[in-house]
């Protein structure tokens, strides 16, 4: 595995930049350094896109909304929805989780993971358990019920699509529950997770990162050989296996570190921004 300086594990032609979001291009505190503003920046300018690739909803995207310099794409819900961030948000594409998946899936976690706790992630809102955590942000248009209640097509508002079911448990190793889930539920759905934490996250069948940013590529004809992407947590893996040139952060999970080709420094430490550099580097010393 090389670093992050090592100009030979650049390609020579580099056309999009695939980053994750927190503890890849996020600092801990959730800011965007200055030195990595200023790399995204440089890199549009040089005629490279930028996606942000995430786990992450599309209301939480004002972390990075303010520094897209370009067209300001953003593959969120580990791939189930594509925004417009220069647009307010506006959903491009949705890769839905079907309501009758999402629910074969709580049953198949009840009995195999007993108390466990689901929320519900749709495009227009959050809705959880009573017992699961509530979040961090304030949500109007959140409901509260058992997962069943949640999913149930009587109670669902027909323009709402979920686009992830999230699964909590308070006793169960994180790497351990992912495995058990995907046992037991992994013909069903997608199943990952990107919280230090016993969180899960479901998507629907073949929905991911890495299949969501190839479609996006696709539409412009950008070779997965063009493509640098950077992550630090499973639900990174496939992206980065994907790309053809990838990183790990200096933070990364094991499974990353040992998916990526490449690696770099942590996230605190700008790792995202000094490859980025070393691309235009590259870039400008062709020209």
């Amino acid at each position: 595995m090389t670093s992050a300086t090592d100009a030979r594990q650049l390609p020579a032609a580099v056309r999009l930049i695939a980053t994750d979001l927190d503890g890849t291009l996020l600092r801990d505190d959730k800011s965007v350094s200055e030195r990595t503003i200023a790399a995204l920046a440089d890199a549009e300018e040089a005629g490279i896109e930028v996606f942000f690739v995430t786990g992450r909803p599309a209301r939480w995207m004002d972390a990075v909304s303010e520094h897209v310099h370009g067209h300001g794409l953003a593959i969120c819900a580990n791939g189930a929805a594509v925004v417009d961030l220069r647009a307010g948000g506006k959903l491009l594409d949705v890769r839905p989780l079907e309501r009758p998946t999402a629910l074969a899936v709580v049953n198949a976690l009840r009995a195999a993971a007993p108390g466990v706790t689901f929320a519900i992630e749709t495009t227009t809102g959050f809705h959880h358990e009573p017992d699961y955590p509530p979040p961090y942000f304030y949500d109007p248009g959140t409901t509260v019920g058992s997962a069943e209640e949640l999913l149930s097509e009587d109670a669902s508002d027909p323009a709402s699509a979920v686009i992830k079911l999230l699964v909590r448990h308070r006793e169960l190793e994180p790497d351990a529950f992912l495995t058990l889930a995907r046992t037991v539920a992994g013909e069903m759905a997608s199943l990952t997770r990107s919280s230090p934490s016993s969180l899960l996250e479901v998507s629907g069948p073949g929905v991911s990162k890495a299949s969501t940013l190839a479609l996006c590529c696709a539409q412009r004809g950008i070779s997965a050989d063009e493509v640098v992407a950077f992550g630090d947590m499973p639900n990174d893996v496939d992206m980065l296996t994907w790309a053809g040139t990838s990183y790990a952060m200096g933070n990364a999970h094991p499974d990353v570190i040992a998916a990526a080709s490449g690696r770099t420094a942590a996230n605190n430490e700008d790792g995202v921004a000094i490859v980025i550099e070393q691309i235009l580097r590259d870039l400008h010393a062709r020209q």
